[in-house]
């Protein structure tokens, strides 16, 4: 769910922020408040609680932006901030260029939550005595100072685990090795939240242990990604765009119908993408994206010029050019192929599909 955006990022809702929302939420309202501040009518303890809930996740949101700030500050694009069952996240367009960004960006997370949890802590100091705002405040300062902690484990994905890859990187000067030993630390400390999250609901809290379980079970999964995302980068080293593009992609007329492109091409040699020519002159790419966006009973009478992509709008590639910078690319523009060229003229498409072909043939070579 799109709510907006802050500095040009998209701020988003994953429909797993309501239930945890609805979690903490009834956590305060018929735990904490009731416990800390016993008295109040069953209204207040219910609205209260869905107040600091918002309130909560409004920090999270913040801590995500100074994540963001400093990361656009230094470069480095922000395609969005979703706020999900395990808080939030911002998904960075690439990774920093040296440790020294990255350290800058991990840290600036931590920093944000306590700020805000000192923030809290002020606020309390002048509203103590109300109890309907001094119950909020104060814990809205504990849990940022908890989250600030939190996130200062040092492992994937957590900061912490940024500031331990940034450090060890610095140390080492080699980013994959820096990026397998924040990965493996993240899978230790997540075998470990889950081990204690089993203790914890044997022990009796069946939902604090099912809970943990499940942020062990994130952590994990998130560390192992960010494990293979490492190795892709290995297989991918030295490798150009040369080594995986097709020359072959095939130049179809500005006036070819999509049913007569459907029929020879799509349908009849499996192709997926086309240069749309004139003269011998590129006017743009057709793919199966922008031919899905016509609906098929109108395939009869649109053209291939009416829905291609022109040549303007096209990010292209030279052959010459790193090929994971070219998968990079391919993420930050939203498409799965780009046209080669050089000095001018058209030499074929890399895609997404090829670079992944020439990933397992490496892979299965062993080099």
């Amino acid at each position: 769910m799109r709510l907006g955006s802050v500095w040009g990022i998209p701020i988003g809702l994953h429909p797993s922020w309501f239930f945890v929302f609805a979690l903490v939420t009834w956590s305060l309202a018929a735990g904490y408040f009731p416990q800390e501040y016993p008295g109040w009518p069953v209204l207040q303890y219910w609205l209260v609680g869905a107040a600091t809930a918002l309130l909560f996740f409004c920090c999270i949101l913040v801590h995500e932006l100074g994540h963001s700030r400093v990361s656009i500050q230094s470069g480095i694009a922000i395609r969005g901030i979703t706020l999900f069952i395990f808080g939030g996240v911002a998904q960075i367009a690439r990774e920093p260029a040296s440790p020294r960004v990255e350290l800058k960006i991990a840290v600036a997370g931590p920093l944000t939550s306590l700020a805000l949890a000192a923030g809290f802590a002020g606020a309390w100091l002048v509203v103590r005595g109300a109890a309907v705002l001094e119950a909020p405040v104060i814990w809205l300062a504990r849990i940022n100072l908890m989250v600030a902690i939190f996130n200062l484990i040092p492992g994937f994905p957590l900061d912490g685990g940024r500031v331990f890859r940034a450090l060890v990187w610095l140390w080492t000067g080699n980013f994959a090795q820096a990026t397998w030993a924040a990965s493996l630390a993240g899978q230790v400390f997540a075998v470990g939240f889950i081990g204690l999250g089993v203790l914890t609901a044997l022990g009796g809290n069946a939902l604090g242990g099912v809970w943990m379980i499940l942020i062990g079970w994130f952590l994990q999964s998130a560390a192992a990604a960010i494990q293979a995302q490492a190795g892709l980068v290995e297989l991918l080293r030295g490798a150009t765009v040369t080594q995986a593009m097709d020359p072959d992609c095939p130049r179809v007329p500005r006036t070819i119908t999509l049913a007569r492109l459907v029929h020879d091409e799509v349908l009849g040699r499996g192709r997926r993408c086309f240069f749309v020519t004139e003269d011998g002159h590129l006017h743009g790419l057709l793919t199966l994206h922008e031919l899905k966006t016509v609906p098929r009973e109108r395939w009869e009478r649109v053209t291939a010029a009416e829905v291609m992509t022109p040549t303007e709008r096209l990010v292209t590639v030279t052959p010459e050019q790193d090929l994971f910078a070219a998968l990079q690319k391919m993420d930050d523009a939203r498409v799965s192929q780009m046209p080669v060229v050089a000095g001018g003229r058209l030499l074929g498409t890399v895609s997404r599909e090829q670079v992944l072909h020439y990933v397992r043939v490496r892979a299965e070579l062993g080099t």
